[in-house]
């Protein structure tokens, strides 16, 4: 007040103290009342200083008790400027929410009511983790609250009030105990009664668990802990839940406004039983209300009413009326015939009243237009039963179901009901693709998402994509609590799981689309379903949903029903002309989830529950047409189905594998799209199909390793090649020596030939030498080369069915086997070579490692031959090869070539060639003339002549300077372990 005198006149500085209201005892005034405060005399020194006074606000509260908890409301101290202002209390949670209106006249032909909740961090001593560290854009849970605070109070307000109204509620602390939700549309009730707004409350909400059988009123939220209602924000249903059911219900003191439901296949019967509970109970937030607003509530004011006069409305009825029930009472028109009918009938009255210059009729016309359409349509309803379609009360529309219309995804379902049309698609990830939630109450996060969008061109529209749509939100949100209680457990199915549902068409309109989108929720709920089983997902039942509405008939006088009727899966112009959308979704053994939003001041509780029978009928035929389709969860396709893995390491490894602030984690899901979850002692990688789960894998062992086995295959890079082999790094930072006589089939002069540092490497274990170092093989990962019949070292000679060299033995042939073998040479055939003299195959390395496993091995056979041969110490091979050879299984099962050698020794040291060499004339000991055919670093590869090709090693002090085509005199002086030619220098 001092400083307002200042301002004012400087002489009021000067006025002594006794001059002044505290002087007096009088308090400053508050709320608009004046008071005596507790005031002591200044002393002597003071009387010189102004003094502030105590302000003392005065608050008005009612406390009172439902459920065996305490509630308070109390006003006057917070937000005394809002038009209603109440905290509601229970137990440590606050709330606050507060009404305020508009002052200029209306000037719309609808109710613009907006109500905003939030919740705020500081309610739970916490900052946010946003960047600027503070709250954001709504989240779906707030969208989620605030709807329900709308749906039971606006029905409430008086028809023709068209001002804006705004409900703000917010949390001024929270002991995680109460869930806010209910509190608060309490407390916007209390603060609509404290206002000068005209509104026809109170209303009570209330909420309903089932615990054990038995109904709880106002559970805590550890008892509705594993609740799916709870839980609508993840995936698992756990086993071991307390409660059953939650059920918010809202009322006036005789009617049902709002009803909110999620369960675990409860039946109509419990049902029922809980709303006759949930009734009365909620009537208890009735009388504090109104004791409150007794002592502080402010006089209604009188709001200018938008009201069509009885001579504009009569006017247009006249005008409008017949030309409506032409069209709407035949049932050949269909939505968009319907809709172009009613437009020329509206243009056709607007050109009428244009001539006449009605200026207030022009002004109310479609909303008149629209008041008649709707009188047409209930009354034909009420008195003849038929509906705008042709449909009787309680028939179902014909259906259309299709799931796996979208082969590549992991789950896809297609779902027609009468006009109205909805794709699902299910998408699984790994836990870690869970949505992150930030709420006050209720769990941190949520694996199953239901996306829901309506797009304009559903409706031959034209429209532009907004952000988050609370209607989209909360209809989305019906579906995805009703397939909520039949999904699998997580330790059952681990996936997070993501259902995108787009409209694809509706019989609704942009003029309705509220009522579109509330229908098209038990839509999402049937092809969710069906898409959630095309996916493989196992789940228990399947889910369908349906819309019941009412149309009524209410005596003037008195406001009551007199009659009505009940609307099996309603159209979308049911709806909008209608008086309910009563929204049942479940399975043949109950319900899981309903909705119910009302546009009257309330309906009686015997009608809702009257419903429910109907509505299972209804949801009984749609169950069956989409049991046709798919009844049972479908196998995945290896192509195209997801994959996931859970792997247990130490803490330690998992942080090696995740990297600095996670770099390594995020390179390998950029590098192969799969997703990683690590949490304790833990990695969970999903893949979308088997090919990126191995390739993970392979990154994952190359950074932190596994368990070694021979025979496994690792990947690896070398780090370091040497004369003798190469080092390679693999599984997780371990080392090996590949050798150079495991790098291939074929001989390796160099290693750097075949790899080279920083090459990566599939490589096999072989085992451990005697210091504990690892041994790899590159050749045991790689397929033998195929069956050749020409000797050949570097340069394999391709196969040829017409020359096969055989190399006879020496001793104990008789002439005629001689002849035999000689006259074959290389034509002989599989008959000749059987009843041949036993011979062998000179082979190059690989033919020999592809035919170790010929008949040589089954030497035993011939036992008088090998009894010769010992004899003359000569060894031979008691059967021939085949031209063709062994075949490719029996090559891939041999171990060792040392069986299929034959040391061959001749009595005839001096023997010599001059003529063509042959494989049936090479002898040991033989000696010819061989040119050199290449130059390696430990010897030559000699050119012997008709294909065949042998080896010289250099012998220390001999000549090394040769070159390629230099002829030279040598002798065949033994055999390699595979059969090739070991040739010496004759001197």
């Amino acid at each position: 007040m001092a400083s307002v005198r200042n301002k004012v006149n400087p002489l009021l500085c000067n006025i002594p103290y006794v001059l002044t209201w505290p002087r007096f005892g009088f308090r400053t005034i508050c709320s608009g009342r004046l008071g005596f405060a507790p005031s002591a005399s200044p002393s002597l020194a003071d009387t010189d200083t102004p003094v502030a006074g105590k302000k003392v606000l005065e608050t008005f509260s009612e406390e009172f008790e439902i459920g065996s908890r305490k509630i308070t409301l109390e006003t006057g101290k917070i937000a005394r400027f809002a038009n209603g202002s109440v905290v509601l209390a229970m137990e440590e949670t606050k709330v606050l929410s507060t009404v305020a209106s508009s002052k200029g006249d209306a000037v719309r032909d609808f109710l613009p009511l907006t109500v905003d909740y939030q919740e705020k961090q500081f309610a739970q001593g916490v900052i946010p983790t946003t960047y600027m560290r503070r709250e954001g854009a709504p989240k779906e849970r707030e969208l989620l609250c605030g709807r329900l605070i709308d749906r039971p109070i606006r029905p409430l307000f008086p028809s023709g009030f068209y001002h804006e109204v705004q409900v703000m509620a917010s949390v001024l602390s929270s002991d995680g105990k109460q869930d806010p939700d209910i509190m608060t549309a309490n407390a916007a009730s209390a603060a609509l009664m404290l206002s000068d707004i005209p509104w026809g409350g109170p209303i009570g909400v209330i909420r309903i668990g089932r615990i054990s059988g038995q109904f709880v009123v106002n559970p805590s939220m550890d008892e509705l802990r594993s609740c799916p209602l709870i839980k609508v924000f993840i995936l698992d249903v756990m086993q071991l839940s307390i409660s059953d059911l939650n059920l918010v219900y809202a009322c006036t003191r005789d009617k049902t406004l709002m009803m909110d439901v999620q369960a675990r296949e409860i039946s109509e019967k419990d049902l029922e039983a809980a709303l006759r509970l949930a009734h009365p109970e909620a009537v208890k937030y009735l009388d504090p209300q109104i004791r409150l607003a007794a002592k502080a509530g402010k006089q209604k004011k009188e709001y200018k009413l938008s009201m069509v006069s009885e001579k504009t409305f009569e006017k247009i009825e006249n005008l409008a009326k017949e030309p409506i029930e032409a069209v709407f009472t035949d049932p050949t028109y269909g939505k968009f015939e319907r809709g172009e009918a009613l437009e020329k009938i509206t243009q056709d009255i607007k050109r009428a009243l244009e001539e006449e210059g009605d200026d207030e009729g022009l002004k109310i016309l479609p909303k008149t237009v629209d008041t008649v359409r709707k009188q047409v349509v209930r009354r034909r309803i009420i008195s003849e039963g038929i509906r705008v379609d042709g449909r009787r009360l309680d028939e179902v529309r014909p259906l259309y179901c299709e799931a796996g219309n979208l082969p590549v995804l992991h789950g896809s379902a297609l779902f027609s009901r009468g006009d109205t049309q909805v794709l699902c698609t299910v998408t699984l990830g790994a836990p870690g693709d869970a949505q992150r939630l930030d709420s006050l109450v209720g769990p941190s996060s949520k694996r199953f998402m239901l996306h829901y969008c309506f797009p304009p061109f559903c409706t031959n529209e034209v429209g532009k994509r907004t952000g988050l749509n609370r209607r989209e939100v909360g209809h989305g949100t019906l579906a995805e609590k009703a397939l909520l209680a039949v999904l699998p457990p997580e330790d059952d199915f681990p996936y997070a799981v993501r259902i995108n549902s787009e409209v694809m068409a509706s019989d609704g309109s942009t003029s309705m689309a509220t009522n579109a989108n509330l229908m098209l929720a038990v839509y999402l709920v049937a092809a969710g379903s069906m898409a959630l089983m095309d996916a493989g997902i196992p789940l228990r039942e399947h889910v369908a949903g349906l819309s019941v509405g009412l149309i009524s008939e209410v005596d003037p006088s008195t406001g009551e029903i007199k009659d009505y009727r009940i609307l099996t899966d309603i159209l979308g112009l049911e709806d909008h002309l209608g008086d309910m959308d009563f929204k049942i979704a479940g399975t043949r053994n109950g319900i899981t989830a309903i909705q119910l939003d009302i546009k009257p001041a309330g309906i009686p509780l015997d009608i809702i529950c009257e419903t429910l029978h109907p509505a299972l009928k209804g949801r009984l035929q749609i169950l069956e047409h989409m049991e046709r389709e798919i009844s049972a969860p479908r196998i995945q396709d290896d192509k195209y189905s997801p994959r996931l893995v859970t792997l247990k390491y130490s803490n330690d490894t998992l942080r090696r594998l995740i990297g600095p602030v996670g770099a390594l984690k995020r390179k390998i899901e950029d590098e192969t799209g799969a997703r990683m979850s690590v949490s304790d002692g833990t990695l969970t990688i999903v893949a979308k199909n088997q090919l990126v789960m191995e390739k993970v894998q392979e990154k994952v062992d190359f950074i932190i390793g596994r368990e070694i086995e021979i025979g496994g295959v690792y990947k690896g890079i070398v780090v370091s090649v040497k004369e003798y082999g190469a080092f390679v790094e693999f599984n997780g930072g371990q080392q090996g020596l590949l050798h150079i006589s495991e790098l291939s089939h074929e001989t390796v002069s160099r290693v750097s030939d075949v790899v080279s540092v920083g090459q990566q490497l599939s490589l096999m274990c072989i085992g451990q030498d005697v210091r504990g170092n690892i041994k790899l093989s590159l050749k045991a990962t790689q397929p033998r080369p195929k069956s050749k019949t020409d000797i050949s070292i570097d340069e394999p000679v391709a196969p040829t069915s017409q020359e096969v060299n055989v190399w006879t033995a020496i001793e104990d042939v008789s002439n005629e086997q001689e002849k035999q073998g000689a006259t074959a040479g290389p034509e002989t055939n599989d008959s000749t070579s059987k009843s041949a003299t036993p011979a062998v195959l000179i082979r190059s390395a690989a033919k020999c490692d592809e035919e170790e496993k010929s008949d040589v091995l089954n030497s035993k056979g011939d036992n008088g031959s090998q009894s010769a041969s010992k004899s003359d110490k000569k060894t031979r091979i008691p059967s021939s090869l085949s031209e063709s050879g062994l075949s490719s299984r029996n090559a891939k099962k041999s171990k060792r070539g040392k069986d299929a050698i034959l040391d061959l020794i001749s009595d005839d040291d001096n023997a010599t060639s001059e003529t063509p060499m042959s494989a049936n004339k090479l002898k040991l000991g033989m000696k010819v003339t061989a040119k050199v055919h290449q130059i390696r670093a430990h010897g030559l590869v000699l050119d012997l002549g008709c294909g065949i090709q042998g080896m010289y090693r250099f012998e220390p002090g001999a000549k090394r300077d040769f070159e390629v085509g230099d002829e030279l005199r040598v002798k065949c002086s033994s055999f390699s372990t595979k059969g090739i030619p070991v040739l010496s220098l004759v001197k």
